[in-house]
């Protein structure tokens, strides 16, 4: 047999890249959630689409579901890791850039309880909504153990440079702002009084976690690029994370603001909850804006990448999740003001959203069947 002919029968072996079938176990990062943060918030926008979202709802719900089989078979994986090669797996709190991604872990899981909400309550009934909650609680402790613990090792194990940083430092600290949105979308669905304004405080304490902190790294994060410019093309896509916390902020403020009224009006504080839709509207329309402003920067730079020339990786992700929560921060914002303009621009979003996607989706499952996707950079490093 040649080597050409060799060359193209392994193409068709699965994980032909590794040596050993269980290497993609010993492989195996959180970089893979991800995918199911890209799949999640896809499967989130298509029924909120003006006009057609009602007939994109079952594809929405058939994301939802290969969603969660796609969480489950990661977690699946990643324990597996820590189970056989534990040694190993415990690099990655050391690893600069790796551990950044643990923070992927419980934004996947927020996009799958929200889905418990858009998908689940008509497809199960109501008695999803306990399952979520507590799903919601557990995300809470993930994000809380996040957005401290990877800056707490930035700070104390890592080495980091200025002309070395990128968005996904982002990561860690964002997980919070979007259990935060989470919460005030399941908050109007629980029947008890207390636990709706627990969720709610919750809710807003989880955006102050997270917010402040993530725009004071943007503002780092605009110096780095203006001293030292752009990154490796390896994290072109990084330039989209910064959409993310601008997009998720903006949701936070409207669902918050929504569910404030009723939900403090129970409690006896009916004027709090009329300041707290006002100031929702108003936060979420400004930090649309400067949403914006990253989006038409985003796309230039993608750009400037893809004219070059960009390799596939698994952070090609990165251009999902952001531009997903920005549109569906859009639609919310196009649903309060009663203006189509913002449903318009979510459409036009969505579709954009699709593309990428499908594009990014069959890559990485090419890249997944050959193998060559699995790579620990952990491993590679010691610590």
């Amino acid at each position: 047999m040649t080597a050409d002919t060799h060359s193209v029968l392994s193409g068709f072996k699965p994980l032909s890249r590794l040596d050993h079938p269980r290497e993609m176990i010993r492989q195996f990062t959180p970089n893979w959630f991800a995918a199911t943060m890209g799949t999640g918030i896809l499967a989130l926008a298509l029924p909120q689409v003006p006009g057609i979202g009602p007939s994109l709802k079952p594809v929405g719900e058939v994301l939802w579901f290969f969603n969660i089989a796609l969480f489950a078979l990661f977690a699946g994986l990643y324990g597996a890791r820590w189970t056989m090669f534990g040694h190993e797996a415990r690099r990655i709190f050391g690893h600069n850039t790796v551990s950044m991604f643990i923070g992927t872990i419980p934004m996947g899981l927020a996009t799958i309880i929200n889905g418990c909400l858009a998908f689940g309550i008509a497809r199960f009934g109501d008695g999803i909504v306990p399952v979520a909650h507590v799903l919601w609680w557990i995300d809470v402790a993930m994000s809380l153990a996040c957005g401290v613990l990877i800056p707490y090792l930035m700070f104390t194990r890592h080495e980091h440079s200025l002309d070395g940083m990128t968005a996904v430092w982002l990561l860690p600290v964002v997980a919070a702002e979007v259990a935060g949105a989470s919460g005030g979308l399941l908050a109007p669905h629980l029947t008890d009084p207390h636990a709706q304004i627990v969720t709610l405080a919750t809710s807003y304490v989880l955006w102050a976690y997270s917010v402040p902190v993530a725009f004071g790294i943007l503002a780092i994060l605009i110096l780095r690029m203006a001293l030292h410019k752009l990154p490796h093309e390896s994290m072109a896509a990084s330039s989209w994370l910064a959409l993310g916390p601008i997009g998720t902020g903006a949701l936070g403020m409207l669902v918050l603001g929504a569910d404030a009224p009723a939900i403090l009006t129970a409690h006896g504080l009916a004027g709090v909850g009329t300041v707290a839709q006002g100031i929702g509207v108003v936060a979420g329309l400004c930090l649309w804006g400067f949403g914006l402003w990253w989006l038409a920067l985003a796309t230039l730079i993608t750009i400037r990448y893809w004219r070059a020339g960009v390799p596939f990786n698994l952070g090609w992700w990165g251009y999902t999740f952001p531009l997903g929560v920005y549109t569906v921060a859009t639609f919310r914002l196009g649903t309060t003001l009663n203006l189509m303009f913002f449903g318009i621009v979510g459409t036009v979003l969505t579709v954009a959203l699709a593309a990428m996607w499908l594009l990014v989706g069959a890559k990485t499952l090419a890249g997944a069947w050959r193998g060559n996707l699995f790579v620990s950079p952990c491993i590679a490093t010691p610590n």
